[in-house]
């Protein structure tokens, strides 16, 4: 028997002044929250999410509210006024206690490199002609080459998705807001597309900028700080550990992101912390968050930086060359290659890429690899799979002579090649 129809719905009055000049206001992403009712977006590992932020009393399941009684209110353990004060007192003559200075360290680290956090909002055309705000973070870095304080250039590395609307003279406009009060816009913008970075000048001023850290030294386990804007809160300081390194494969969304090495942390990363710096212990910068893994479009703490070894990298590709050159192999890697192939090829475990396709005329034809070789080892470095391979080799300095170990007819094979430029300054699998 077919269902009733609902009953209409009733005539929505016309749309009251107020609602029709909010509905005229460009569509903010990332940016900071009216906080009952605005939404936003954030590059995310599961692809783009929104998220609402909203606060709301909590309640049981059904929206029961939760009653004020005995079993359901936590009780302090009771003190005198006098049990009090001698509690107070122990804890004022204790102040080398191992979390107190663990905290004290922690504000030290904070306070030294809050004053290069940038916030970022910018604002371009859609393909639609309606307006759209991007708010992200950045960090200030200074090039080796101009270093000087009075005399140097001054630069805000951040991810290219905080300002990709409006990289382009004309497209948009970019606004910093520094650690002195000061906004300002960039006078060059360089991006690159393949790691989602992207490089501003801005005019030389008399602010701290972060220094590079080493990420290949990171452990899982150690303590790491995320800076920025999350949900336009600038200057936002939060704390984790590296929860795991060398993340690929992620689906962010796009194609486009070839270069993928993640670090991965729980530091809480939200919308708005894109591009900002993740730091270690010593204020120094070890990563640009960039990503989060949520089915809330918030912080679950999942999420995912660049390595400042990479972004050391591109920093200086970007200003040396305009773009970032690219080395190369000329093969077409075997995205099948998995454990039923391992009986076939001989190894006992999973690693290594297996070369599908040999180009004519590139480093990997003048070397002598050929179809089904198995790469073990790039270098030193033992291959992991296929990306950490396009990695390793679009990373390496064009020109460098590399020793390759490849597993060709059971047997371990040297070879020596000759990395060249790539063609196409665009990266593809």
């Amino acid at each position: 028997m077919p269902s009733a129809a609902p009953p209409p719905l009733p005539a929505s009055a016309p749309p009251s002044a107020s609602e029709r000049a909010a509905a005229a206001r460009p569509r903010r992403r990332g940016a900071a929250p009216r906080w009952a009712d605005r939404a936003f977006g954030a590059l995310a590992g599961a692809g783009l999410f929104a998220a609402g932020v909203t606060f709301a009393e909590l309640g049981r399941p059904g929206g029961t509210e939760i009653g004020l009684d005995g079993a359901n209110v936590a009780h302090a353990e009771g003190l005198s006024v006098e049990q009090a004060k001698l509690l107070r007192d122990e804890l004022d003559e204790s102040p080398d206690r191992p979390l107190l200075l663990g905290g004290e360290s922690i504000a030290r680290v904070s306070r030294l490199a809050s004053p290069s956090v940038v916030h970022i909002e910018s604002t371009y055309r859609d393909d639609d002609g309606g307006m759209v705000e991007e708010t992200g973070s950045g960090v200030l870095i200074r090039h080796p080459r101009w270093a000087d304080v009075h005399t140097g250039r001054l630069f805000v590395v951040t991810n290219r998705h905080v300002v990709a609307g409006a990289e382009t003279p004309g497209s948009g406009n970019v606004d910093l807001r520094l650690a002195d009060g000061h906004t300002v816009r960039p006078m060059k913008v360089w991006t690159d597309q393949a790691t989602d970075l992207a490089v501003l000048e801005i005019a030389n001023r008399d602010l701290p900028a972060i220094h590079f850290g080493n990420s290949d030294a990171l452990e899982i386990g150690h303590f790491v700080l995320a800076l920025g804007s999350p949900f336009g809160l600038d200057r936002s300081v939060t704390l984790g550990i590296v929860s795991a390194k060398g993340r690929r494969r992620l689906d962010l969304g796009t194609e486009d992101l070839i270069n993928q090495d993640f670090l991965q942390t729980d530091a809480a990363i939200n919308p708005g912390n894109s591009g900002g710096p993740l730091i270690d212990l010593r204020g120094r910068l070890v990563g640009i968050n960039t990503a989060i893994a949520s089915s809330s479009g918030g912080s679950e703490g999942i999420g995912f930086s660049i390595p400042s070894n990479l972004v050391r990298r591109v920093f200086d590709e970007l200003l040396t060359h305009g773009r970032v050159r690219r080395a190369y192999l000329g093969v077409q890697l075997d995205s099948g290659f998995d454990r039923r192939s391992l009986a076939n090829v001989g190894l006992d475990r999973l690693y290594g890429a297996r070369v599908q396709v040999v180009k004519p005329n590139t480093p990997a034809a003048d070397a002598g690899l050929r179809r089904n070789d198995v790469v073990l080892k790039f270098g030193t470095v033992e291959v992991q799979d296929l990306d950490h391979l396009i990695n390793l080799v679009s990373l390496t300095p064009v020109g460098e002579r590399v020793q390759l170990t490849v597993l060709r007819d059971r047997r371990e094979v040297p070879m020596t090649l000759v990395l060249a430029e790539r063609p196409d300054p665009r990266p593809r699998r």
